[in-house]
């Protein structure tokens, strides 16, 4: 039998296989995702069925309502929304495009929270779902504010393409983190997706290091990015103080 660190490894495989957009996979695509024979991650998913973690879709498997009932206790995740969605709403409100709330995990940023706009673009983003720091205004907008060793990890994950108009050279990357940082602000033009650009504002914790960030998107034809840019950063800004008086209040 296999032992708990075994089994826990391998479970953790078998969950992350799972992509934001997937509903369901089977046990050939579980195992080729996780690197597991096939048995193994059929005996696996099987387990965390029955343990709620997985649901049953016919043959296949779905992740479970569990898991987001687990990951909505996450501190760090649920205090940084709650205190968010209100100028999120505002910031929706005022432009009438979709808005973002990310955090940097790795190399890459998480969306913990998107208010969409009728009529807006598909984007590549999902709540749960993870895109390349480095092509995404959310992404830059914090690499600007996090220390040295989160961009050195960026950089040496390689800068991937999401787009041809990806950034791909570390210079360059380099030279806009550094715009970023004196100016507040981070733009992605069609860097994640063709047709979509974004502004994006980091929200920082009171050593001045981002937390998360903020970014209002849409179609590249009709949204001014100079016009949304202002009330992101404001937004931004607001919502930084906010969770800094949450803190010094002593709020969980």
């Amino acid at each position: 039998m296999a032992s708990d660190d075994t089994f826990l490894r391998r479970a953790v495989a078998v969950l992350t296989a799972f992509r934001a957009d997937d509903d369901a996979l089977g046990a050939a695509e579980l195992a080729r995702r996780s690197g597991l024979p096939r048995s193994t991650a059929h005996r696996i998913a099987l387990d965390l069925v029955e343990a709620g973690l997985l649901e049953r879709q016919g043959t296949r498997v779905r992740l479970g309502l569990k898991l987001f009932e687990i990951g909505q206790r996450v501190p760090r995740q649920r205090v940084l929304r709650d205190a968010a969605v209100p100028y999120m709403s505002d910031l929706r409100e005022a432009t009438r495009q979709t808005v973002h709330l990310a955090v940097l995990e790795g190399t890459e940023v998480v969306y913990v929270e998107i208010l969409g706009s009728p009529g807006g673009p598909k984007l590549p983003s999902k709540v749960g779902g993870r895109l390349p720091a480095h092509v995404t205004g959310v992404g830059k907008a914090i690499l600007a504010f996090s220390p040295p060793d989160a961009v050195q990890a960026v950089l040496d994950a390689g800068l991937v393409k999401a787009s041809e108009r990806s950034v791909t050279a570390p210079g360059l990357l380099a030279r806009e983190l550094a715009t970023i940082g004196r100016e507040g602000v981070a733009y992605d033009r069609e860097e994640s997706g063709r047709g979509i650009v974004c502004a994006a504002s980091p929200v920082l914790g009171p050593d001045g290091l981002a937390v998360g960030a903020l970014s209002v998107s849409g179609w590249s034809n009709r949204l001014r990015l100079a016009a949304v840019a202002p009330a992101v950063h404001t937004a931004a800004l607001t919502l930084s103080r906010t969770l800094g008086q949450r803190q010094g209040a002593g709020a969980p």
